[in-house]
């Protein structure tokens, strides 16, 4: 990969970016003057899962951004077409595409009623096709363009060991079904110019949403903005670069960051959570 490049101008759709991750992205293509449509569905504040889309327009325009905050359920066709033709609306296109919204439940089959299957593949496999679907046609006129449009998505590699998939069979379906997209999508616009890729974090990430599984401890855990980072380099980099599945600190090692110590929520840990996924 080259020397990164900037975002000032660009446009980048981000789904779940009201918190965490979604917004740690957003807030770091901000400080390059970048237009972020801020997708998510919480509009009120809640104590449990503090952020909205509101609260984090706030913070993306204090970074240096302009945002665009759309209340959008992205397993809803409508609502995800509407929110694309919003943001050309206001932005004149979108160059780049964030598929950051999951949904997760470690359970077992016995655990796992249909309606939270349902929910899991609806929002990480449908909604992150969904979106690209529909992103699809703006990405072409920015390739088109020369604007080095493309496809981020937060997934991980594709293992086909079984013990990534045991313990929570659905939820590993429902987060490999984002990685196929990427592995599909790579392939399928290259013709285009579109470079479709993804991040996965080595180490469990402390979000809010994080915090409520139980027994997980986010002092062990590392900061958002690691993958902040590592998505920046991706998002400057060529396009040329497609259908890769980047590990955050294999990809900052190879552009020279290899101290860590900033990202970890608690300083000196050496034991860090393992994310899942990740051989």
């Amino acid at each position: 990969m080259s020397q990164p490049g900037s975002l000032k101008g660009k446009t980048l759709f981000i789904t779940g970016a009201s918190r965490g991750i979604g917004l740690a992205i957003a807030k770091r293509a901000a400080h390059d003057g970048a237009n972020i449509v801020v997708i998510a569905k919480t509009t009120d504040p809640n104590p449990r899962l503090p952020g909205t889309i509101y609260s984090a327009a706030e913070e993306i325009k204090a970074a240096g951004g302009q945002a665009l905050p759309l209340a959008v359920d992205i397993r809803e066709e409508d609502a995800v077409l509407a929110a694309v033709a919003k943001a050309v609306e206001t932005f004149g296109g979108i160059d780049i595409l964030v598929n950051n919204a999951s949904a997760i439940s470690l359970t077992d089959t016995e655990h796992t009623p249909m309606k939270r299957y349902d929910l899991m593949n609806g929002i990480n496999a449908r909604g992150t096709y969904l979106c690209t679907q529909a992103c699809l046609p703006e990405l072409k006129k920015s390739a088109v363009a020369g604007r080095n449009p493309q496809v981020l998505t937060m997934s991980p590699p594709l293992s086909m060991k079984p013990h990534w998939f045991e313990h929570h069979t659905a939820y590993t379906m429902a987060k490999y079904g984002m990685s196929m997209c990427t592995l599909g999508h790579a392939g399928e616009f290259k013709k285009y110019g579109i470079a479709v890729n993804s991040l996965w974090p080595r180490t469990a990430i402390a979000t809010a949403a994080l915090q409520m599984i139980p027994g997980v401890d986010t002092k062990l855990c590392r900061k958002p903005e690691i993958l902040s980072d590592a998505a920046y380099l991706i998002l400057t980099s060529p396009g040329s670069s497609t259908g890769n599945f980047f590990i955050d600190d294999v990809l900052l090692a190879a552009h020279g960051v290899t101290d860590l110590e900033k990202y970890s929520v608690t300083p000196g840990t050496k034991n860090f959570i393992p994310d899942f996924f990740v051989d």
